[in-house]
């Protein structure tokens, strides 16, 4: 904040620091959530598939916290440049936070109905995709505390294996329902399961974008790892 009084610049700071320290209390909240509904899926442990559903509205509150925050900030300080985009990125990391959290409630609560039935169907292959999703999680929110552009292109690379791994989880669970059409409720539950992970690593490399551009003043090429195909399979069995 050029030609501002050292205590001033020093106050700015600070609450700039209170803004990154909210953000990082609330990804860890995040992670926790989508680890947990990750372990529900696959262990049928309902107890704790309960629980991440029950704690989805803190993530919430925590949210609307960092948005208070921010848009005091923005009234309070009017930062410009650097300090600007960092505001700006708290204000949007904690939205693609928040929606992450909404995804694993949402995969928590499938999980239930899951847990009941779908015995005979391997989840390996979910339970692959969501350690891949968890990694890529927790590297751009590492990337958020560290402001590492180099760690942002990473996350921003890794999203390809993701949707690889979610094509590949698709055309099996077709597969199971075409098969027996007693697998086609259980296998529509997994599918939606299987795109909230994918939905989750969408946001999070929409985290890894936002910090690359606050750190660096430039975006991310526009085009960017993206291969969802599931439709195009879907016309293909439809001909």
């Amino acid at each position: 904040m050029p030609n501002e009084p050292k205590h001033i610049v020093a106050s700015f700071e600070a609450d700039l620091k209170r803004l990154h320290d909210m953000i990082a209390a609330m990804g860890g909240l995040v992670e926790r959530a989508v680890a947990d509904a990750a372990i529900a899926l696959i262990q049928r442990d309902t107890d704790l598939a309960a629980r991440v559903i029950e704690h989805d509205p803190k993530i919430n509150a925590e949210q609307l916290a960092v948005e208070q925050t921010a848009v005091k900030l923005l009234a309070l300080r009017q930062p410009v440049a650097d300090d600007l985009r960092h505001v700006i990125q708290a204000l949007k990391v904690a939205t693609d936070l928040e929606r992450i959290g909404d995804y694993a409630a949402n995969i928590a609560k499938r999980s239930i109905v899951i847990s009941q039935t779908a015995g005979h169907i391997g989840l390996s292959g979910l339970g692959q995709m969501a350690s891949l999703v968890q990694q890529n999680l927790k590297l751009s929110i590492d990337t958020v505390g560290e402001s590492d552009p180099q760690k942002a292109i990473s996350v921003w690379r890794a999203d390809q294996m993701i949707d690889d791994l979610y094509n590949t989880i698709f055309r099996e669970l077709i597969t199971y329902m075409m098969e027996d059409a007693r697998n086609i409720t259980p296998c529509t539950h997994l599918m939606f399961i299987a795109k909230n992970l994918e939905r989750i690593g969408d946001h999070a490399t929409n985290i890894a974008e936002l910090t690359y551009y606050a750190i660096t003043g430039e975006n991310l090429p526009d085009f960017r790892p993206k291969a969802d195909n599931t439709a195009t399979y879907i016309h293909t069995l439809n001909q």
